[in-house]
């Protein structure tokens, strides 16, 4: 298991994480809420726990 943290615009994040979700070789557990950096209103971090996925190649 990974646990992984995703900084950048709101956009950005969201983006990614869709990407993450659908990737067939990759299993997202968990994916947190988006928090505010501090010193900025542009950029924020979230963060993701993700394993490989049992998927097999056929």
């Amino acid at each position: 298991m990974l646990k992984v943290r995703f900084m950048g615009t709101k956009n950005d994040i969201v983006w990614f994480q869709k990407i993450l979700q659908r990737h067939p070789k990759i299993e997202v557990l968990e994916i947190s809420e988006l928090y505010s950096n501090k010193g900025t209103s542009k950029y924020y971090r979230a963060y993701a726990e993700v394993k490989k996925s049992n998927v097999k190649k056929q």
